[in-house]
């Protein structure tokens, strides 16, 4: 039987409230909203918090928007947003529909209903999809403490398995994804079965002046790329002219990013193959939805 180790349960009204009762119930307290991650560590005693702190009755923080700003628009998107929410953004889907493709491949229904977004970064598994996806459009977290708020860049949030930069007595409120045009992006995943977590997967989003790849994007999950992201594979792309033999340098980098670990879903060989392999493909559809790749030019590669 599996039964969690006691503790304590809290309900946090307010954000406020949620940093008072974290700062009464010390370090080993946690925050819990969708739970589907923590609970079940729970009752393997893989975690064992003292004290869960349930913010689902905190206002404000479960929304989605498109926000103008002296640097242009962003898309905040709310920690306590649920992953059905994010799949099914209007305003996230026009600007990076390598979102929703990533949701679709989240576990199941039920746990998309109830999941969020702030749980999903600050669990920190090394095969979450959209620690991939917002490595590759270069998100913010923002998270607020005792001493007040502060941004950090989700390439330098993950600083380890299941560990975050996130400090004690502190809470993700939001991410914020920059909007720019001229781009497009794409979420591509195997899986052992439907719901499951990756073997590999990668996310693309780039961007295009004319022909040329003006800035991209490349986030990989589940192969220990470092903070989720292939940066030699970036920077061989950025500025130069699209063509099928840029692509395939780029999946050949972005395999070279990992160091992943041969277990029950695969050797490690498998896998660092697969993220070179989806790498491409998804920055093929990216090329295609930017316009500047055709489907015929792929040559059959693109599934």
């Amino acid at each position: 039987m599996q039964v969690p180790a006691p503790f304590v349960y809290e309900r946090a009204s307010s954000v406020e409230h949620a940093l008072e009762l974290l700062g009464k119930h010390g370090s080993e307290a946690r925050l819990v909203a969708g739970g589907h991650s923590l609970l079940p560590m729970m009752k393997l005693r893989f975690a064992a918090p003292t004290a869960l702190i349930d913010i689902n009755d905190v206002e404000g923080l479960s929304d989605i928007g498109l926000d103008s700003g002296a640097d242009g628009d962003v898309i905040r998107i709310g920690a306590m947003v649920r992953h059905a929410q994010l799949l099914d953004s209007a305003i996230v889907a026009e600007h990076y529909p390598m979102f929703a493709e990533a949701e679709r491949v989240i576990a199941d229904p039920v746990v998309r209903n109830r999941g969020t977004v702030g749980g999903s970064l600050c669990q920190a598994d090394p095969a979450e999809d959209l620690s991939a996806a917002f490595a590759a459009v270069r998100a913010t977290v923002h998270i607020i403490g005792p001493d007040g708020a502060r941004s950090v860049p989700v390439r330098e949030f993950h600083v380890g398995p299941y560990q975050t930069v996130v400090g004690e007595n502190e809470m993700v409120t939001e991410v914020t994804v920059p909007v720019r045009p001229g781009g497009c992006s794409a979420y591509e995943k195997v899986e052992r079965r439907v719901g499951d977590w990756a073997i590999a997967a990668a996310g693309v989003a780039l961007w295009l002046d004319d022909d040329t790849i003006s800035e991209i994007g490349i986030g990989l999950t589940a192969v220990e790329a470092p903070h989720f992201v292939a940066t030699a594979a970036e920077d061989a792309a950025r500025g130069q002219v699209v063509n099928e033999a840029l692509v395939e340098h780029v999946g050949e980098l972005a395999a070279q990013a990992t160091n992943p670990n041969t277990d029950q879903r695969g050797p490690a060989d498998y896998k660092r193959h697969l993220a070179g392999e989806l790498t491409k493909r998804a920055m093929r559809r990216a090329l295609i939805g930017a316009g500047a790749y055709s489907a015929d030019e792929t040559d059959g590669n693109t599934p």
